[in-house]
């Protein structure tokens, strides 16, 4: 059976263009791209790569990891007063 276009282009690799790229979000993706010595096209490579081949967690997995903050945190006090002061603490 002989590959269709679709088919080669896939195995070759495709080329696209992303339009009107807000200059912040750009220049983010500038920096992580540098940080990671990286160009521009590969950190976007790599970030859709990770975004679609996501491992999705099992619930199991989550349940023992809400209890393991559950059992961390217990008998902390997070009421009004708390939340106002890290406010204004600057905390986010």
């Amino acid at each position: 059976m002989e590959p269709n276009s679709n088919q080669e282009a896939i195995a070759m690799g495709v080329s696209i263009t992303i339009k009107n790229i807000p200059a912040d979000l750009y220049g983010k993706l500038k920096a992580r791209a540098e940080g990671d010595r990286r160009s521009v096209n590969g950190e976007i490579i790599l970030i859709l790569d990770e975004a679609l081949h996501a491992h999705p967690v099992k619930p199991e997995d989550m349940i023992a990891i809400a209890r393991a903050l559950r059992e961390r945190t217990q008998g902390a006090a997070i009421d009004d007063e708390f939340i106002n002061r890290a406010k204004r603490e600057g905390r986010p």
